[in-house]
């Protein structure tokens, strides 16, 4: 490498340290004096409303759809098979002391709690960081029943009750019943922590494997990347919020329409916006941004409400 190109890395590195410092300074402070003030959190779950089981009920009907439960927790239908994403139900996410959480809280309750979910088999987790690797959450949905399949160098982050705990690397493929899943390389990182350095993070594919193949991608956490062109996609899942000042992370809404074109995905599913106080960006902006880059083809976007289905 360069001399200059070293310099010009580490100065990108300082200035996107320094405005991400700014960032939180205008968020964590208040959050962690609620955290304290209400006691890192009541602990209790959501109540689900009527308008959710209704959605779950339409899931369970369909061969390919997906209910949005908040952030990027979801329930995805491939065929026979139900998978739940990143599942983080919990009233506030962050570092646990004793069993509160000290950190960000939901803008909104979660439309279920854990016990309210369906039977599904298997759990993927994207990566470590806190709003996508929720340890609360995963402890109450703990069953033999279910595998893992999270990203390298996260299975001992996994709570203990789980059948098995699968890291999938880059490229590498497992079938699942009548779906296989591919894990793919995204733009971002995957560090628990500060000190991380030797953490994944996933995009998954998810697709049939009949003889009328369909597929579904969970983008997880992105930026701006050319790893998912051409898969050619019936439902593309992806983060479209986190932005500001994090573009280097996540994706902004013209990017993702970009990615979305680019893969050939028939329909998007914007997720990672609207659920917790991450960035800058005012709560509905990347939803209204990504409905105007699409233009005329906005149709293809499922703007869901957290509890909403998506069903083909």
């Amino acid at each position: 490498m360069e001399p200059q190109d070293d310099a010009q890395q580490k100065f990108t590195l300082l200035r996107r340290t320094v405005s991400g410092a700014r960032s939180a300074s205008r968020r964590y402070p208040r959050e962690l004096w609620q955290s304290l003030r209400n006691g890192g959190g009541h602990g209790k779950w959501s109540q689900v409303t009527p308008a959710t089981r209704d959605a779950l009920s339409q899931l369970a009907q369909c061969k390919l759809g997906a209910t949005w439960l908040g952030h990027a927790t979801h329930l995805i239908r491939m065929n026979e098979e139900l998978f739940l994403s990143d599942p983080v139900l919990s009233d506030r996410i962050g570092p646990r002391i004793g069993r509160f959480s000290i950190g960000l809280g939901r803008l909104s309750p979660a439309p279920a709690a854990p016990g309210d979910l369906p039977r599904f088999g298997t759990l993927l987790i994207s990566h470590a960081h806190f709003d996508h690797l929720d340890r609360p959450t995963l402890a109450a949905l703990a069953s033999p029943d279910i595998s893992v399949v999270t990203s390298a160098g996260t299975r001992q982050l996994i709570p203990v009750g789980f059948g098995r705990v699968i890291e999938l690397d880059w490229g590498d493929s497992l079938d699942v019943g009548s779906a296989r899943l591919t894990a793919i390389r995204p733009a971002h990182w995957g560090a628990r922590r500060a000190l991380d350095r030797a953490r994944g993070y996933n995009s998954y594919l998810i697709e049939s494997r009949s003889e009328k193949q369909r597929r579904i991608l969970f983008g997880g956490d992105t930026a701006m990347t050319n790893a998912f062109d051409g898969l050619g996609l019936d439902l593309a899942i992806m983060g479209i919020g986190g932005y500001q000042p994090w573009l280097h992370a996540h994706a902004n809404p013209e990017q993702v329409w970009e990615m979305v074109e680019k893969m050939r995905a028939d329909r998007v599913l914007p997720m990672h916006h609207s659920t917790f106080p991450l960035s800058e960006e005012p709560m509905g902006e990347p939803l209204e941004r990504l409905m105007t880059a699409a233009g005329r083809s906005c149709e293809r976007i499922a703007a869901l409400s957290p509890g909403q289905s998506l069903v083909q």
